[in-house]
């Protein structure tokens, strides 16, 4: 796990987003145990309240659960909630305004498809 200070993305975001990352690509399995704070804390030389602030964002996506005692569990379900959360911010940040621009350049959805088509046949060669 690495840290980009120089980011204007916050620290605790970012580490909440490598730990999303890491249960999505199968890093961490759905019921395995996560890395705890404090371990966190000292592999990056952070203060732990910045990771916990982090891995708090995680158990109110339901993508991690604290287990009172025993530590923070990735939850059952956890890929499959990051697989909807990611969906919906592809439509947001790119399908959403990829149709509202062909829509200013009178383009229809079949037209879209085609460039689609189009530049998956050309990036395959």
């Amino acid at each position: 796990m690495q840290l980009d200070l120089l980011s204007e993305k916050p620290i605790f975001q970012q580490i909440a987003g490598q730990i999303e990352d890491a249960v999505f690509t199968g890093g961490l399995a759905e019921g395995s145990r996560a890395p705890s704070t404090n371990e966190l804390a000292a592999l990056l030389g952070i203060n732990p309240h910045t990771v916990l602030k982090g891995m708090n964002l995680l158990v109110e996506e339901g993508i991690l659960e604290k287990k009172r005692g025993m530590g923070m569990y990735v939850a059952q379900g956890a890929v499959e909630a990051i697989r909807r959360k990611r969906q919906a911010q592809f439509y947001r940040q790119y399908v959403r305004p990829l149709l509202e621009e062909a829509a200013k350049l009178n383009m229809s959805r079949a037209d879209v498809a085609a460039l689609l088509e189009k530049e998956e046949k050309h990036g395959s060669d």
